[in-house]
């Protein structure tokens, strides 16, 4: 479940646009906040240098339209929040380049930054307010705040997380869009915690436990389990959750005795079970293991089905033997590679643009500054003076030597080449992605097709030995 609300970014009083640019994405990248930057993501702009990029932007806007406004807005943010204990640093990160890719069209630069200082993960999504061909502005129209709540909802989903069914969009606090408890109980993280454990179907009791415990949860042994979350001061009881989380109810589950019906407060939306092919489960292994009979009934069921939706994929793609199925993901998987390969390469010319775009920007800003100490005869009393601005024109300078630009672009020249690569990036990422879905897909069916063979050939040795006998 994720909270949403779009934020428009004013200049500062006593700020410079690039000042309160630099300032609000500063805050967002806070390394104590991202894991060290590990949790920041850029689209069309570079992390380190987006706040001069936005600003680059807004100038070419009035450059080509002469559109000005006073205190105009400069960005956007939206701040998507998480319901504690549903989702990972990773997953939360991960969505939210969804939703600003989704809603942003890739019309837009922005920038995506998840924080983990707090209880409820969050993340700040912020945008430039110029469009990317610098033509026109992004258009906070009036159902904007609701078009991106029911994209956040709709994302949530497709990640298998709840959403809130009936939101409010006036008069109600952030409290309110989590539910009738302004922040959940340490029972109910515990609960969505046990719950996400159980679907990863840890081999036993202990491997459950151990599971909860990297999740950074305290354990408490005794007569009673007790489990306590990270700044809490109490433990809770493991038999305080409800029938469905005791200990005789867990191990039934994990032997395969019983199936676990998640206990969860409030009401939810369920995503439809996946239609795709899941590899089969070996049902042997399972049970040598220590699963119950109850446990292989479910398998063979699932195996049966698994083998059906494997079958009919083999049908529609005209996969007639095994070998000629190998060949095809041989072949998706260097397919992948060389995609992902020219990807990487735009990516690292648009970081060599936006370090380029940045250093124009200083080049004109203190170039001025330069011919005065020129004409000043190279002063001392004028470097001693200028002693900033004159560093940032020499290190704008020895980049443009390094990128050995032969004369020093315009940002016009600059935003063409900028939106060229970017196309480029755009076109390879997307590609990549549908072929890596596509290799995927391939690797599960042969690996149910070669689990079906080996047990076949199996048989077979049996068979052989019985007619030996």
């Amino acid at each position: 479940m994720a909270t949403t609300r779009i934020i428009a970014m004013h200049r500062n009083k006593g700020f410079t646009v690039e000042q309160a640019l630099k300032a609000r994405l500063d805050y967002i990248k806070n390394p104590e906040k991202t894991r060290d930057g590990e949790l920041v993501t850029a689209f069309a702009c570079h992390a380190a240098t987006a706040d001069a990029e936005f600003a680059l932007a807004r100038k070419e806007y009035f450059e080509i339209t002469g559109r000005w406004r006073e205190n105009e807005v400069i960005a956007y943010q939206i701040r998507q929040s998480f319901k504690p204990g549903e989702v990972t640093p990773e997953e939360a990160h991960q969505i939210g380049i969804e939703l600003a890719q989704r809603f942003l069209k890739g019309n837009h630069a922005f920038v995506v930054a998840t924080h983990t200082d707090r209880r409820n993960i969050h993340n700040h999504l912020e945008w430039s307010a110029v469009t990317l061909d610098g033509m026109g502005k992004f258009r906070n129209f009036l159902g904007s705040g609701r078009a991106v709540a029911r994209l956040s909802d709709q994302i949530c989903m497709e990640h298998k997380l709840s959403v809130i069914e009936k939101p409010q969009h006036t008069g109600v606090s952030y409290n309110k869009w989590l539910g009738d408890k302004a922040v959940p109980s340490q029972r109910d993280m515990l609960r969505n915690v046990l719950d996400e454990v159980l679907t990863q179907k840890p081999g036993s009791f202990e491997g459950l436990l151990a599971a909860v415990q990297q999740k950074g949860w305290e354990i408490k042994r005794g007569k009673q389990l007790s489990f306590r979350g990270t700044g809490e001061k109490r433990f809770k009881r493991l038999d305080t959750l409800g029938e469905a989380y005791t200990e005789e109810t867990l191990r039934a589950v994990l032997a395969g005795e019983r199936i676990h019906v998640p206990e969860k407060r409030g009401k939810t939306r369920r995503t439809p079970q996946e239609t795709q092919v899941s590899l089969l489960v070996d049902v042997q292994a399972k049970l040598q293991a220590g699963k119950g009979a109850g446990y292989a009934n479910w398998a063979k069921k699932f195996n049966l089905k698994q083998m059906a939706q494997t079958l009919n994929w083999l049908s529609d793609h005209g996969i007639q033997d095994f070998e000629e199925l190998s060949a095809k993901v041989d072949a998706a998987s260097a397919e992948r590679r060389e995609l992902l390969k020219q990807a990487r390469a735009a990516e690292k010319r648009l970081n060599e643009i936006s370090t380029l775009r940045k250093q124009v920007v200083t080049y004109a800003r203190t170039r001025k500054v330069f011919e005065a100490y020129r004409q000043a005869g190279y002063s001392k009393k004028f470097a001693a003076e200028h002693r900033e601005e004159l560093a940032a024109y020499r290190e704008a300078k020895r980049a443009f030597q390094k990128m050995e630009q032969a004369k020093i672009p315009s940002g016009r020249e600059l935003q063409v080449a900028f939106e060229q690569t970017l196309v480029e990036k755009r076109d390879a990422y997307a590609a990549y992605w549908a072929k890596q879905r596509e290799w995927r897909e391939m690797m599960v069916v042969k690996g149910n097709v070669e689990q079906v063979l080996k047990a076949h050939e199996q048989q077979d040795k049996t068979k052989a030995k019985e007619t030996l006998r």
